[in-house]
C-alpha cells in the first residue's frame, strides 16, 4: 500500500459503498444508540458522539481487511472463518451505520471487538454489537473505560471480558492477530493490533496522524515517554507493511519511525523550555514544527480537536518532569 494516499481516494472508494436496506442485525447486534444515551461520549471518555446520522466510509486495506472511516476513529475490519474482528467502534450511536458498512463486504457477523484504548470515538458503540462479542483490551484501558459514564452500572457488561499485559496472541493461521502493548503514549493502554499474516496493523491514536501528539494525561498519557513508546514498536513490530491510523490515512513503518523521532525531539524540546524557567504559556507561543518534519506534512494540532496542541502537550510534559 502506497504511503501518498489522500482524503480524496478514501472518499471515493466511500461512494463505491452500497447501502443494505431492510437489513436486520445479527442476535444482540442492534440496539443503536444506547452507549451514549444522548449520543454523545461523556466522563473521561472525551469523545463526542456525531450531531447527525453518521456519515462513514469502507476502503480495502489489504485481501479481508478494511477500513472505516467518519464519525471518530478509524475502525479495522478483519474477516475471519469465525466472522468478523472489529478494531474500535466510534463514536456512540454509529453502531448500525458501522454494520452496514460491514455489510457492503461480508454477511459474516462481528464475533470480536478490539478497542485500541478507552476514548468514546473508539469505544462508544461497543454496546450496540451485544453482550455474545467478545471485547478486548490492555488491562489499563479496562480500567480507564471503567472510569466512564457510558460503561457504569449496566453497561459494564460491555467492558473488555478478555484483556492483556504485554502480549496477546489470538486466532491461529491466517487469522492469527498479535496484540502489543509498549508503554504509555495517548494513554496508558494504547494497543498495537497486528494481523500477522496481512503485514498490516492498527495503531489506535499512539499514531492518530502526523502532527503534534494527542497526550492524555488523565487517563495515563505521557509526553515524556510518546516517542520512546513509538521507537519500541517500530523495532519490536516486524512484519509489517501497512499502518491503520487513528484518525489519519494509511501509513508505513518508516512513518511510524519518524513520528517517534517527532515525538522523542518534541519532549526534548519541552524539557529545555522547562529547564530555561519558560512558562507552558511562553514556550507553546514560540514553538514552530521543525523544517524537517513540516516538509513531510506535519503540523500543529490535532485531527480530533479535543487533546493535543503545543500548550495542552507541554502541560503534560512540564507535569510530569515537575513529578521527577
Amino acid at each position: 500500500m502506497k504511503r501518498g494516499i489522500v482524503l480524496g481516494a478514501l472518499i471515493a472508494v466511500g461512494a463505491l459503498s452500497m447501502a443494505v436496506a431492510g437489513f436486520q442485525a445479527p442476535a444482540g447486534q442492534g440496539r443503536e444508540g444506547q452507549a451514549g444515551g444522548d449520543g454523545r461520549g461523556r466522563g473521561d471518555g472525551r469523545g463526542r458522539g456525531p450531531a447527525g446520522p453518521p456519515m462513514l466510509d469502507i476502503m480495502k486495506v489489504k485481501d479481508n481487511l478494511w477500513m472505516i472511516t467518519g464519525a471518530g476513529g478509524n475502525s479495522g475490519v478483519f474477516l475471519t472463518a469465525e466472522g468478523v474482528t472489529l478494531v474500535d467502534t466510534k463514536n456512540p450511536g454509529t453502531g448500525q451505520a458501522i454494520l452496514d458498512k460491514i455489510k457492503t463486504v461480508t454477511d459474516r457477523p462481528i464475533t470480536r471487538i478490539i478497542n485500541t484504548h478507552t476514548h468514546a470515538d473508539h469505544t462508544g458503540s461497543n454496546e450496540f454489537f451485544g453482550t455474545t462479542v467478545e471485547i478486548v483490551a490492555h488491562d489499563n484501558t479496562k480500567a480507564n473505560m471503567q472510569k466512564m459514564d457510558n460503561f457504569k452500572g449496566d453497561k459494564s457488561v460491555f467492558l473488555p471480558k478478555r484483556t492483556f499485559k504485554d502480549k496477546l496472541t489470538i486466532g491461529n493461521g491466517k487469522d492469527e492477530i498479535d496484540l502489543f502493548y509498549f508503554g504509555p503514549a495517548h494513554t496508558s493502554g494504547d494497543a498495537f493490533v497486528v494481523f500477522k499474516e496481512l503485514r498490516a496493523m492498527h495503531a489506535g491514536d499512539t499514531f492518530a496522524g502526523k502532527g503534534t501528539p494527542l497526550i492524555d494525561g488523565n487517563n495515563g498519557g505521557s509526553g515524556v515517554e510518546y516517542g520512546k513508546t513509538l521507537a519500541k514498536a517500530a523495532a519490536g513490530i516486524k512484519n509489517v507493511d501497512t499502518i491503520i491510523t487513528g484518525h489519519s490515512t494509511l501509513m508505513t513503518p518508516a512513518d511510524l519511525k519518524e513520528f517517534a523521532d517527532f515525538n522523542n525531539d518534541f519532549a526534548a524540546w519541552g524539557q529545555a523550555q522547562m529547564k530555561a524557567g519558560k512558562t507552558v504559556e511562553a514556550a507553546a507561543a514560540e514553538y514552530k514544527i521543525p523544517d524537517w518534519y513540516k516538509a513531510r506534512g506535519y503540523t500543529i494540532g490535532n485531527p480530533i480537536g479535543q487533546m493535543g496542541g503545543v500548550r495542552g502537550n507541554l502541560q503534560v510534559i512540564y507535569d510530569e518532569l515537575s513529578k521527577k
